[in-house]
């Protein structure tokens, strides 16, 4: 590991730290400077592709998901802190079911339940978007058994 100030290669790991599924933080300092600074690995996998509905395959891309949850969530009462815990999950599930293609279906789906369990607006919010509703009976549709379950 090159240190950032000086570029010498030599350093020692003080601190190694699990940050995120899939991630190690590391806290490093030169040996030829005496600074400290961190790192965060990730292991490397094979790129995962998306099967989108009409059949086109795109990498999987993290951001998207956050995105549209970040999207859903607006002026709710959901942390980003949650948002990335839930985004987490939900990509730590992927990769748990899914070697190279995962569908577009599935990550919908989860991140719809998941939603669902947060925060019902949002639920809602990404449903409408995620299952492309066309007027007011679409949204009735979906919160009728919700409306149900909470009597």
């Amino acid at each position: 590991m090159m240190c950032p100030f000086c570029r010498d290669g030599e350093t020692k790991v003080i601190d190694s730290r699990l940050s995120q599924p899939f991630s190690v933080r590391r806290r490093r300092e030169c040996l030829a400077c005496g600074k400290r600074y961190t790192t965060y690995e990730k292991i490397e996998e094979s790129p995962l592709k998306v099967i989108k509905k009409d059949g086109a395959r795109v990498p999987f891309d993290r951001t998207k998901m956050v995105k549209g949850i970040e999207t859903a969530c607006y002026k709710r009462p959901v942390s980003p802190d949650k948002i990335e815990a839930l985004v987490s999950q939900i990509e730590a599930e992927i990769y748990e079911n899914f070697d190279r293609e995962v569908p577009s279906r599935f990550i919908g789906e989860h991140v719809s339940a998941v939603l669902k369990d947060v925060d019902q607006v949002a639920f809602v919010r990404f449903a409408s978007v995620y299952r492309n509703f066309t007027d007011a009976n679409d949204f009735v549709t979906e919160i009728q058994p919700m409306l149900r379950t909470d009597d």
